[in-house]
């Protein structure tokens, strides 16, 4: 395990997150899908965070990121979908406005503190427990 350094700290702090589209939408393409790794990698970035691993698949997004202990994790959430909803949306307004009006990302999301766990294991563990509906 590498152990990030601060001020006065030492950490390794990882969460996974899970985004799906409103009303699990299968909007995403590979296109967009680059995308979205452009722009949450440079939000995590500004947060002084790390996107270590990142997969997705035409209704969903699977993050592990890597935070400070500064950083509110809702607060960081929040940031990272209106972000990523705001572009996404602007730029592929066609594609999206035929699937999703009101919005991109589902108001609910699945995030978990994380040990040893690949995402393929948690995109396992999401597609049998997690009902975004």
């Amino acid at each position: 395990m590498q152990l990030n350094k601060g001020y006065r700290n030492a950490y390794s702090l990882k969460f996974h997150l899970v985004l799906v589209t409103k009303d699990q939408c299968k909007v995403i393409d590979s296109a967009m899908l680059e995308r979205l790794r452009e722009i949450l990698t440079a939000t995590c970035q500004k947060w002084k965070c790390e996107l270590e691993d990142f997969q997705g698949d035409d209704s969903h997004v699977y993050l592990l990121i890597d935070f400070p202990p500064e950083v509110q994790l809702s607060k960081l959430v929040n940031n990272l979908k209106t972000v990523s909803s705001r572009l996404i949306r602007k730029e592929f307004k066609a594609c999206i406005d035929n699937f999703c009006k009101d919005a991109f990302w589902h108001g609910t999301y699945y995030i978990a503190s994380c040990g040893d766990m690949t995402i393929e294991k948690l995109k396992n563990y999401v597609e049998e427990k997690v009902s975004f509906s």
